[in-house]
């Protein structure tokens, strides 16, 4: 999202509503950046505000699967080790310890350090004895191992609040306590809904804004629908008790002392602080407590409440973690826990926070859903997006406009909420889909696809297949490579035949989950000239593969623009950011609107698709007749479809596009039109491995808007000689092709049981810091070995290069390989 205008980037008037750790953040990274005019309004007290700052354990563990999350943790742990109130520090750096009981749980720790090593933190899976050694209160005999984090810790909530208050007030921020927010004004002068930030209203008064960052926890829900949008955000209670003191941790003495690693026993889902002689247990596996964000009181309205965020203590829901405790921390059976409270947090529909400006209000910003391990990470990006207009974090999947309509829905939100509550400490797998509420979005085929035994996954509502039990009859899946026992979760050998199926003959995809845009009107080519690398201005039947980025020349998406009649384009996108970003700075005259949902897509593709499909259409599918990206209206059948002819599996094909009341006559009249030509239905397992051995990236995973496109390999797309500006363009001139520090390359690994998933570290031989990183992985059934993508140092990632993947504790030797792997010159696609 663009940052303030520049006639008010010089004096903003900003209004943080919220002033707990991420409220208190905002202030001091704003402020460091020169937006001075910074006003912070609270309902509560400073800095015992009552929301979850009051009463966070303040366990700064730093490793997460999204790379993203690692570095918003990082910079809050290297932030609040600098800070100090009254000569306290506000972070202690007693590092963390994951214990595993079981040896799942222990490939689970191999996994995690795998993720903290390719994110740049210390990390070693340990045994049984180092364990005991590094804690005294863990003995060797009821473990297996552990995941040692000697940079994590412990963060005084509290303290680094006041902290960064006290730095920004210097600075000329202020800070109203008991300031209640009645509403936010808005004025209508922003677009594209006409729509921007004017003030905020508090029960003292007025507060005239020119941007408003949301900070208010539990109650964001609330103070967003006051401007009309909607948070997507649950409140759910969380238990935390302290012990009575214990002998074992006598030495620690009686006060705040905690000298000895944090503890999390994920498996029981609970973790571990001291302080002094006594531990503060925390524990996720009771049931889900969620609360309404509209019933949650204020401080005045809570007085029989320790505060708002902290409601009534269960010992009955506590019983079982305390028996699981003294399982595992025998030691402890000399004291009990004297007392305890269930406080509240905030869960999002999936686990990521709510960061950015909303799409359809100007001005008004979100930095919600943040725990405390987050907090200043989080804040940094916020204030970057104002200050400067892009983040040097990756916040795409943190995007507040990143949800669907039916993720909105109170309903969803809430029943994600607890669903994601309670796997907070599982070993999830990559593509383990949620169970409910399914199904919501299906394909008009989606009865035709179940009768085949598809097994469906789940992306953006979708129901999408991932592979076709009946294809598990077909040749090449007798004989299929298995990964290993990891990557074989999710996996059929009916996906080795769909691969195969898909490159010797031909295959149908159910494409309708991509989303697709159109954007129309007088000044449209001209529009999509400007906020994309694509030559708009072309005939129409055109199909450009082009870029959006932003004004450093990073990238913000990879998308296909189809130019369908003079005036009216379609556009294949990778999510509703892409929407909100077209459609915010959409000239008037120009329109842009989802045109997902009133569309079905099938993907024909295969050396035979020309074979199936030409005798059912009414247009040359012949070379001539319509060539390599480009597509036509014609009529496949009975059925009027637009067909594009683009590949994202390196064949023949097409991608045919028609209204949802047609697509299940499409369906069978390709079907029935393809018995004779060996058709098979495919999934996504199929898809994935088929574009990773063309070379295809996916954004979000592959690359991000940390990367530019010569990072990337889709500098190609550039066209700089070519066309006119671009966003973006200046930057990109000033870089050199042909010399990036780091990019993204092809790895070869070897057997099918070397396949790895995503997200491992990438090491030069018996290095012990990692490289890089791995971004997408599969195994390649028509080269015979597996692939990983990964990014490395420009030196690392040339041809011949031998390497190494960490890989649940064992080192799999993968060698760089020039790309694309499948069909270098094109002939398929192009025949």
């Amino acid at each position: 999202m663009p940052a303030l205008p520049h006639t008010q980037r010089t004096v903003p008037r900003i209004v943080v509503v919220g002033a707990g750790i991420v409220g208190c953040a905002v202030a001091d990274e704003l402020t460091a950046r020169g937006c001075t005019d910074v006003t912070v309004v609270d309902q509560g007290d400073l800095y015992r505000t009552g929301g979850s700052t009051s009463h966070a354990p303040g366990l700064v563990f730093q490793t997460n699967g999204a790379k993203a999350m690692t570095d918003f943790a990082r910079y809050t742990a290297d932030k609040y080790r600098g800070l100090r109130v009254d000569g306290r520090p506000c972070f202690s750096p007693v590092g963390g310890l994951e214990l595993a009981a079981t040896p799942e749980r222990l490939d689970e720790l191999h996994r995690r350090c795998g993720w903290a090593r390719s994110w740049g933190l210390r990390a070693a899976v340990v045994g049984p004895q180092d364990c005991a050694q590094a804690h005294p209160l863990v003995e060797a005999d009821r473990v297996l191992g552990g995941l040692l984090t000697p940079d994590d810790g412990l963060a005084d909530a509290l303290g680094a609040a006041r902290a960064q208050a006290e730095a920004a007030v210097l600075r000329g921020a202020r800070f109203l306590p008991r300031h209640e927010v009645t509403g936010i004004e808005t004025r209508g002068d922003g677009a594209p809904s006409g729509r921007r930030v004017a003030a905020v209203l508090t029960d003292q008064g007025r507060l005239p804004a020119d941007a408003v960052v949301l900070c208010a926890g539990m109650w964001g829900p609330r103070v967003a629908a006051m401007a009309g949008e909607a948070l997507p955000l649950t409140p759910l209670a969380h238990q935390f008790g302290w012990t009575g003191p214990t002998a074992a941790l006598a030495a620690n003495g009686g006060g705040d002392a905690a000298p000895h690693p944090i503890l999390r026993y994920q498996e029981r889902d609970l973790y571990y602080r001291e302080r002094g002689d006594r531990v503060g247990v925390g524990y996720y596996g009771h049931r889900p407590m969620p609360v309404a964000p509209d019933a949650i009181g204020t401080p005045a309205t809570t007085p029989d409440l320790p505060m708002p965020s902290m409601h009534p203590f269960t010992p009955e829901d506590f019983a079982p973690a305390w028996n699981d405790t003294l399982g595992l921390l025998p030691a402890l059976a000399d004291t009990k826990v004297e007392e305890g409270f269930n406080g509240l947090f905030s869960f999002t529909p999936d686990t990521m926070p709510l960061i950015g400006e909303f799409a359809r209000t100007a001005g008004l910003w979100s930095a919600e859903a943040v725990w405390i391990t987050h907090s200043a990470g989080v804040a940094r990006a916020v204030a970057e997006l104002i200050a400067d207009g892009a983040s040097t974090f990756d916040l795409h999947a943190c995007d507040i406009n990143r949800f669907q309509r039916h993720h909105l829905a109170p309903s969803y939100v809430r029943e994600r909420g607890c669903r994601n509550f309670i796997e907070v400490y599982d070993a999830l797998h990559p593509q383990q889909p949620m169970e409910r509420p399914r199904p919501l979005r299906v394909a008009p085929f989606y009865e035709r696809e179940r009768e085949l035994g598809a097994f469906f996954l789940e992306a953006n509502g979708w129901e999408r297949p991932y592979y076709y039990e009946d294809n598990t009859a077909l040749e090449g899946a007798e004989h299929a490579p298995r990964p290993g026992p990891w990557a074989a979760r999710y996996w059929s050998p009916a996906i080795a035949a769909e691969a195969r199926a898909t490159r010797e003959r031909v295959a149908l995809y159910d494409m309708s989950s991509l989303m697709r845009l159109e954007v129309s009107g007088s000044g449209a080519a001209d529009y999509l000239d400007r906020m994309t690398t694509c030559r708009a201005h072309r005939d129409p039947g055109a199909v450009s593969y082009c870029l959006m980025l932003d004004e450093r020349g990073h990238l913000l998406g990879d998308i296909t623009v189809a130019r369908i009649e003079e005036d009216l384009f379609q556009l294949g996108v990778n999510s509703r950011l892409d929407l909100a970003r077209l459609a915010r700075h959409a000239p008037a005259g120009v329109a842009v609107r989802d045109l997902t949902s009133e569309t079905a897509c099938i993907g024909v593709w295969g050396p035979r698709a020309r074979d199936l499909v030409q005798p059912l259409a009414d247009h040359d599918l012949s070379n001539d007749g319509l060539r390599y990206f480009h597509c036509a209206r014609m009529h496949v059948g009975e059925v009027p479809v637009t067909a594009m002819r683009v590949s994202y599996v390196g064949e023949l094909g097409w991608e045919l596009y028609t209204t949802p009341d047609l697509g299940l006559r499409l369906w069978d009249t390709l079907r029935e039109a393809g018995r004779g030509h060996g058709l098979a239905a495919a999934g996504r397992g199929a898809f994935d491995a088929l574009r990773l051995e063309k070379g295809y990236r996916a954004f979000g995973a592959d690359m991000t808007d940390e990367h530019d496109p010569y990072e990337a390999g889709v500098g190609f797309a550039l066209r700089l000689k070519t066309k006119g500006d671009f966003v973006g363009r200046a930057a990109v001139e000033r870089l050199d092709p042909e010399s990036p520090a780091r990019r993204l390359a092809c790895l070869d690994t070897g057997p099918p049981e070397n396949t790895v998933m995503g997200s491992e570290p990438v090491h030069l031989p018996g290095a012990p810091t990692a490289s890089g990183y791995v971004t997408s992985a599969a195994y390649g059934y028509t080269l015979g070995h597996g692939i990983a993508y990964a990014w490395l140092p420009a030196e690392l990632a040339e041809p011949g290069t031998r390497l190494e993947i960490d890989y649940f504790g064992r080192r799999i030797p993968a060698e760089a390989a020039a790309e694309p792997l499948y069909d270098p010159g094109m002939e398929r696609v192009r025949a």
